[in-house]
């Protein structure tokens, strides 16, 4: 942990990450997350805390035994059986740490500096006495007497830490802050600093970016910035502004953020907002007709000059709406083989515009539906469905049964679920299975009426595994089938892009 050119990047999505209110990981949750985080080549993962339970103790040793190419850090109070726990996971790290701030002495632990100097030397020494590496934290830095913060970041240091951590534990201090407090420390002791941001006045990326211009080595993040309250730093976000705006290195796989990302969503059921810099849907996605004309000439025109989507396992998307121009419009439907006229493409914008304005959201099937009935023509439809049952109740395992003419052939299949929609998706699925890898990415179902028969719109979003997407709509009464019909609806479009390229 010696001083170095590179930013370390210390992820804690499965520690604090999963002390997200209504988060709880299974085993093989985390398991499936350190191994992406391998693969993301993060330098250290803080993989629990092995003393709170015996499933936290088992999922960490478990995580060691994976046998990965980054460190495993295992938290610790500063108390000797903390410690035995994390040893007995075989950890590669130990973070110990403990409450500094005078609001925390005297309601957490209820102890005096001194007796908190002693607890540290104690247990950094007992650290050190195993041939692991340490790492000492004082729990809300920020709001601890500077001069006692340096003094006791000596002692740990004299006791054999490797390095400190300067956690903003409630997310108070600014960025100027931060960077002159991490430069006073910086002074005042000889091993690496590192930081630790919360986002509750949303500057826990700006904290940590500062703090690292104050002369921080190793930041703190969690994927997507999922952590207690309003989270922490985004490791996304941070790693970004650090390589492109700070101009600092680290070992990250970009190419890896925007998976990571989204296993960490599905596995968390912590949604990414749309607009969430980087990974979210709409993050190099392009409605307005002036960014969208600027963007297909080229994309610096309306997106940062050093990122491309790519570069991190993204993509750039043109999105019908009311805003869009007819350059959007052309470009959508030219991939899409349909190519209007100048009278055509002003009636289907015109078109476009009118569904915007009353309230409804576009997907690329409504601008196809309506580029097709203003062109007089109609594309091919793989599936024409024919009949969906459904099964169901508190002793029966949710089945549904979709009959459909598949290509030219009629085709039923049955499939069970979590229930009646998750089934019937299912089953419309397998009725594809020929066909080349189609995956729904999104779900989102809305009541558009009130009342128990009220009508439901689904929006769906499906890709290849080209990565080619298309977004699809329905309305019923009956969610089951508004569910399938916009699925079906979304297949038809790609497998027609699919036949037209070739």
């Amino acid at each position: 942990m010696a001083k170095s050119s590179k930013i370390r990047i210390f992820d804690t999505t499965l520690r604090d990450g999963e002390q997200t209110p209504g988060v709880s990981l299974t085993l093989e949750d985390k398991v499936q997350i350190a191994n992406k985080l391998d693969e993301l080549n993060v330098d250290v993962i803080e993989a629990g805390f092995p003393a709170s339970s015996e499933g936290e103790l088992k999922a960490v040793k478990r995580i060691v035994e994976e046998d990965l190419d980054i460190e495993v850090c295992g938290l610790a109070r500063t108390k000797k059986e903390d410690v035995d726990s994390c040893l007995e996971a075989d950890v590669d790290m130990i973070h110990t740490f403990v409450s500094t701030s005078d609001i925390q002495l005297k309601h957490t632990i209820e102890k005096s500096k001194e007796e908190v100097k002693k607890s540290v030397e104690d247990i950094v020494s007992y650290i050190n006495s195993h041939n692991v590496r340490c790492l000492f934290s004082a729990m809300d830095a920020t709001r601890t007497d500077q001069e006692f913060l340096k003094d006791i970041f000596s002692v740990a240091q004299k006791a054999g830490a490797d390095a400190v951590n300067v956690p903003d534990t409630v997310g108070v201090v600014s960025p100027k802050e931060m960077e002159e407090l991490i430069a006073k420390i910086d002074k005042a002791i000889d091993i690496p600093i590192d930081v630790h941001c919360h986002n509750d006045f949303g500057l826990a990326v700006a904290n940590t970016l500062f703090g690292v211009e104050g002369g921080a080595q190793q930041v703190q993040v969690t994927i997507n910035g999922v952590g207690e309250r309003a989270g922490n730093a985004s490791l996304q976000q941070t790693v970004m502004g650090l390589e492109y705006l700070f101009d600092k290195k680290t070992n990250i796989n970009k190419k890896k953020l925007y998976e990571t990302s989204k296993l960490v969503e599905r596995l968390s059921g912590i949604q990414i907002l749309p607009n969430e810099p980087f990974v979210g849907n709409n993050a190099f996605s392009h409605e307005s007709g002036i960014h969208a004309q600027g963007v297909i000439s080229d994309s610096k025109t309306f997106e940062p000059d050093m990122i491309e989507p790519k570069m991190i396992g993204h993509k750039r998307k043109l999105v019908p709406g009311k805003h869009m121009g007819k350059h959007s419009v052309k470009e959508i439907l030219k991939n899409a083989g349909l190519e209007p006229n100048k009278e055509e493409l002003k009636e289907i914008l015109d078109r476009v515009k009118e569904i915007g304005d009353k309230g409804k959201r576009i997907t690329e099937a409504d601008l196809y539906t309506i580029a097709e009935v203003i062109l007089g023509s109609e594309a091919e439809k793989l599936i024409d469905l024919e009949e969906i049952a459904v099964m169901t109740g508190n002793k029966v395992t949710p089945t549904a049964s979709v009959e459909a003419n598949v290509d030219g052939e009629k085709k039923r299949a049955s499939k069970t679920g979590v229930g009646p929609v998750d089934a019937a998706i299912k089953a419309t699925q397998s009725l594809v299975s020929n066909f080349p890898e189609i995956k729904l990415k999104s779900f989102k179902v809305e009541a558009i009426t009130g009342g128990s028969d009220a009508l439901a719109e689904i929006i769906i979003e499906v890709e290849d595994k080209q990565g080619r997407s298309v977004s699809a709509k329905s309305e019923s009464e009956d969610i089951v089938k508004a569910s399938v019909e916009a699925l079906i609806s979304g297949v038809n479009m790609l497998m027609a892009e699919k036949r037209r390229e070739k």
